[in-house]
């Protein structure tokens, strides 16, 4: 993550240095100056992300120059598969902008429906033992790399890992 750390922060001074040149030769309009300041903030935002990541998690295997591909198998990620709290922050996003058209009422019934839904977007998953290790359950995807099969290893038939067959006890 440390190319793309470099790659947002070099994207942030861009946006920095147009804000700059921006504001200096339109005295009159701010509002492009704005925007290229926001712009110039959030690629700062997504570069300290990353730079995060990276000084936490240490470099990736897309990062060495030595690694090989069979260094990328494993669980990739965890993916909530059937999960309301989307659709519930997508309505409260739907009531409050129609509030803002409409009324007050309207706007702080979007409000508390955004707010409710963003608490349960975060804390859906929050009663996991151990974020790094692999979900449980009827309703949990695990996304995961397959790992090749080292050469001249013979695949093992399905009959013989499942326990039935002829094998003596």
């Amino acid at each position: 993550m440390k190319t793309e750390s470099r790659l947002f922060a070099g994207v942030s001074l861009f946006f920095a240095l147009a804000s700059g040149g921006y504001g200096w030769w339109s005295h009159t309009e701010p509002a492009g100056t704005a925007a290229l300041g926001v712009a110039a903030l959030m690629a700062a935002l997504v570069a300290f992300f990353l730079h995060v990541q990276y000084r936490r998690r240490g470099p990736r295997a897309q990062d060495r120059t030595e690694a090989e591909v069979v260094d990328t198998a494993g669980p990739l990620d965890f993916f909530s598969p059937h999960s309301p709290w989307p659709v519930v922050v997508a309505l409260g996003a739907v009531v409050l902008a129609l509030g803002i058209v409409f009324g007050l009422w309207l706007a702080l019934m979007g409000f508390g429906t955004l707010g409710f839904g963003l608490v349960g977007l975060v804390f859906q998953h929050a009663g996991r033992d151990d974020p790094g290790s692999a979900p449980t359950g009827p309703d949990v995807v695990v996304v995961r790399a397959r790992r090749p099969a080292a050469p001249g290893a013979q695949p093992s038939s399905s009959r013989a890992d499942s326990g039935s067959g002829s094998s003596p006890s």
